[in-house]
């Protein structure tokens, strides 16, 4: 009699480890809070656009890399795509425009016209960028073992300077004040980011392994929640599950939010960590380091607050990532901007009315901000409607008249996300701790709990980034445990 295994939340590592647990044997079933899958690879309908919360770059699109092994396995490819020119374009308050060209030679060409004097610097950028695309970085460290990675390391020793800087400390290479200004924020405006994290992507994207799945995020999970149906597997949404059933320190079993139990030879959550560990484990199987991962992140959070407009405006011409240098910094929600990072969406026709475009605009900002304005409903209403109205101001300057033709706006904050996602911090809902390259890659955190038999934890908390290959991919890498553990054959493909 096969093994039965329950998968709390139908997110990419939830569906990733139901669908690898059907290819190997098991009866698996997947509890979900909401009506449909995804997690926060989601999008939403508002009067004919489409308002995608989620991808930006995926990884993964063209048979180069293993991410796309994996995304054909779980049904997600092959697929319509689109490929865009740029990684991201940098416009100046007086429209001077910097191109983050995918292609290497494109690249140098555009940036040398820019700031001639900066030969050096641009054409490291551009070595980097050609080594990397030489080796599937990413995939050896996502799905390769430990010696597989060193191996790809070895490799890229020649770009050993480009792994320690940050984005940031690499721009103040340029005497250019346009590219010290705007290079840092070439990786979704976050000067902290490894700069090696920014090559290695620009590499997959030159090598066409990134694109844009056409129709966004949610039609990238139903189709992977698909693949999961047709292997056998069931997904019950509407289901929220309130606590992890377990018996002689072993996960038995869930308890839904409307009292009925569910039992199963294994228990794999999907969830948010801190929920899980804290709530639905009751604190009972955890020891000083996870207790540690358990405390809030920091205050300071990405991706808190989005803009979402709907406008009748022809966006195909723009770049599809821009960002926009401020001539002064101006406050939003409490936190000071001198640059605006948003998308545009001109590049796939399915997600506006014929003619018309979406933009979404996406902003960091402080938790404990939202949490407090959340207590008060027309506060909180009040100060989205604010933060809607000073970005459409600001873009008004660089798109000429939009104002008039705005038709929708939703603005989800981190509140939004954390009553979505049934968790806390939303998009932040990771162990607190600073992203740690060669932890992440070498396995510092681990998918179980410490004096908890028969339970998994996958997703976010497994990976410690938000990554949607790597959260897939953590699915995958917890069914191929259990396997070992029970003397089997992984077997990757149906």
């Amino acid at each position: 009699m096969a093994k039965s295994i329950i998968v709390i939340g139908a997110g990419m590592g939830g569906l990733a480890s139901g669908i690898y647990g059907q290819m190997n044997g098991y009866d698996t079933c997947i509890f979900e809070m909401h009506n449909q899958p995804g997690g926060q690879c989601t999008a939403w309908k508002r009067k004919g656009y489409t308002f995608d919360g989620c991808i930006h770059h995926l990884l993964g699109c063209s048979p180069f890399s293993r991410i796309h092994e994996l995304w054909s396995e779980l049904g997600a490819m092959p697929r319509e795509q689109v490929y865009t020119r740029e990684c991201v374009s940098v416009v100046s308050p007086e429209g001077k425009m910097f191109n983050d060209y995918w292609d290497p030679d494109e690249l140098e060409s555009h940036l040398k016209e820019l700031s001639p004097r900066d030969a050096e610097p641009i054409e490291d950028y551009i070595k980097g960028i050609r080594v990397f695309a030489r080796e599937d970085f990413m995939g050896r460290a996502m799905y390769g073992g430990k010696v597989d990675m060193l191996k790809a390391a070895v490799k890229l020793l020649p770009t050993y300077k480009l792994l320690t800087p940050t984005m940031e400390k690499y721009a103040a290479r340029f005497t250019d004040p346009f590219l010290r200004r705007a290079f840092p924020l070439l990786e979704y405006s976050q000067p902290v980011m490894p700069f090696m994290l920014h090559v290695a992507k620009h590499a997959y994207g030159y090598r066409r392994d990134i694109a844009w799945p056409v129709g966004g995020a949610l039609e990238f999970s139903r189709s992977i929640a698909g693949r999961y149906e047709d292997l056998g597997g069931e997904i019950y949404y509407k289901s929220r599950v309130e606590k992890i059933l377990t018996e002689g320190d072993r996960a038995v079993g869930v308890r839904l939010e409307d009292g009925s139990e569910h039992r199963a030879d294994i228990v794999i959550s999907n969830a948010d960590g801190r929920k899980t560990i804290l709530d639905m484990l009751g604190g009972r199987y955890i020891d000083d380091r996870v207790r540690k991962w358990c405390e809030e992140p920091e205050d300071e959070t990405a991706f808190a607050v989005m803009v979402f407009l709907g406008v009748d405006r022809d966006l195909s011409r723009e770049p599809s990532a821009l960002v926009i240098l401020l001539d002064k910094a101006v406050e939003i929600a409490g936190h000071a901007f001198d640059s605006l990072e948003i998308q545009t969406y001109g590049f796939d026709s399915t997600m506006a009315p014929e003619g018309k475009g979406v933009i979404k605009v996406e902003m960091p900002s402080s938790y404990g901000y939202w949490r407090d304005l959340h207590k008060d409903k027309d506060r909180y209403k009040e100060a989205k409607s604010k933060v809607a109205e000073t970005v459409i101001d600001l873009l008004e300057d660089h798109f000429t008249g939009i104002r008039g033709q705005v038709e929708e706006v939703d603005v989800p904050t981190i509140m939004t996300w954390e009553r979505y996602m049934g968790g806390t911090h939303g998009f932040n809902n990771m162990p607190n701790k600073k992203i740690n390259i060669v932890s992440s890659l070498f396995g510092e955190w681990t998918s179980t709990l410490p004096g908890l038999s028969g339970f998994y934890l996958t997703g976010s908390w497994a990976t410690q980034a938000g990554a949607l290959p790597g959260n897939a991919g953590s699915g995958r890498d917890t069914i191929a445990a259990i396997c070992k553990r029970d003397g089997k054959r992984f077997i990757p493909t149906p």
